[in-house]
């Protein structure tokens, strides 16, 4: 019997609450995203995640845990191996990630990715090595406005990366280089997770800037998912942020792009005050890609609080038989060292107006119970092949 005529499921990149049980072999020992960002500053509002219990879950600093949250809250851990976005969303909706996928932090792309790159592009690589964007832009910006080279990067995360001038290399020139790049990492071993393409604005090192016109290539999901479950049932999937290019479309009826988090947060506002019947899922990626990568505590904790007030307006306009679930995709502790993600457990927030229990639900060992969830709440049949039980009974 459905309970929820809509599921909202809102995924703040990054924002881990601990290390699991193996973060020790991901390099991440101590690591708590949420904890350590709490500690950062002097004054860390966030009334509505504390209604929910995120308080409840980890001590944080400046924020009490609530005596009876009007929410359900647990801990998640990761089962699949990684610790990126792609494995994190997939799993969430029922796929088990067992081969990372390939990064090349350490030396780079190789020779010969490179070459075949430049030949069938037309175009000289720059760069090409792990780094943040905006520092191989401020390094590389100025000769690419004359040479039209492209600007490649990597990161810790399965990614290449195409950083391209809006008007001196073109947005759809761009584009039509990452496809080509995203053609070429289909090969086994030089397979990444996604191709992104990274427009960026300016005349020169100190005043470039990216922008919103940024494209992700991501592998198709490897077998079916909860999306493509809901799509097939004819109930809605409305996409926001980052989750159209996550899952490359599959199982999408609708996908907003987001400029910024707070942006992401608006759109979501907007949709919940629209009629539809499936799911809502969101991604708000400025906690990872502006705070946790660039080892900004600070910075990370206003966008908390961003998030947070957004987060007030969101719960105020949702219907009785709305159901509203806060995660996690993976950790980013902006306080460890280097700047990759980190090895965490996530959070799961369960708030609507209908449920007359709460508290606290046992420790996880999945992210797929999300996905199982929803498949249950819907009477849809869960895909075959994926993982996760359904805690819907659970939420009374």
């Amino acid at each position: 019997m459905q309970k929820f005529n809509r599921v909202f499921v809102i995924v703040l990149d990054s924002l881990g609450i601990g290390e699991m049980k193996d973060s020790a072999k991901f390099g991440d020992i101590g690591v708590n995203t949420l904890q350590h960002v709490s500690r950062s500053v002097d004054s860390f509002q966030i009334p509505n995640l504390q209604k929910l219990g995120i308080a409840n879950l980890l001590p944080l600093a400046h924020v009490d845990p609530m005596e009876q949250p009007p929410a359900y809250y647990t801990k998640l851990n990761e089962r699949s191996q990684g610790k990126d976005t792609m494995t994190g969303h997939w799993e969430m909706m029922g796929l088990h990630i067992q081969a990372p996928f390939k990064t090349f932090t350490e030396h780079g792309f190789p020779p010969e990715l490179i070459r075949e790159l430049e030949t069938r592009t037309g175009r000289k690589v720059l760069g090409n090595r792990s780094d943040s964007g905006i520092g191989i832009i401020d390094e590389f910006g100025e000769e690419q406005l004359v040479t039209g080279d492209m600007i490649i990067y990597t990161s810790a995360d399965s990614v290449l990366q195409i950083c391209g001038h809006e008007e001196a290399f073109g947005v759809e020139e761009l584009y039509r280089c990452c496809e080509i790049a995203r053609e070429i990492t289909m090969k086994d071993e030089w397979k990444v997770g996604r191709v992104i393409a990274r427009p960026f604005v300016g005349k020169k090192a100190g005043e470039f800037e990216r922008t919103s016109n940024r494209h992700d290539y991501a592998l198709k999901p490897f077998g079916p998912t909860t999306l493509t479950a809901l799509k097939e049932a004819d109930l809605d999937v409305i996409a926001i942020g980052k989750i159209r290019d996550i899952f490359d479309g599959e199982g999408i009826t609708k996908a907003l792009r987001s400029k910024t988090s707070v942006h992401g947060m608006e759109q979501t506002i907007q949709t919940a005050q629209e009629e539809f019947r499936g799911l809502c899922f969101v991604n708000l990626v400025d906690f990872d890609a502006l705070w946790g990568h660039r080892r900004d505590p600070v910075g990370y904790a206003k966008e908390v609080e961003k998030f947070d007030e957004k987060l007030g307006t969101l719960m105020e306009v949702l219907k009785e038989e709305d159901l509203l679930i806060v995660t996690a995709d993976h950790g980013n502790d902006p306080t460890y060292k280097g700047s990759d993600h980190t090895r965490e457990k996530v959070p799961f927030l369960a708030y609507a107006k209908s449920l007359s229990g709460n508290g606290p639900l046992p420790e996880m060992d999945t992210f797929a119970v999300i996905g199982a969830t929803i498949v249950e709440n819907f009477g849809v049949e869960k895909p075959k092949g994926t993982i996760g039980e359904s805690i819907l009974r659970l939420l009374k």
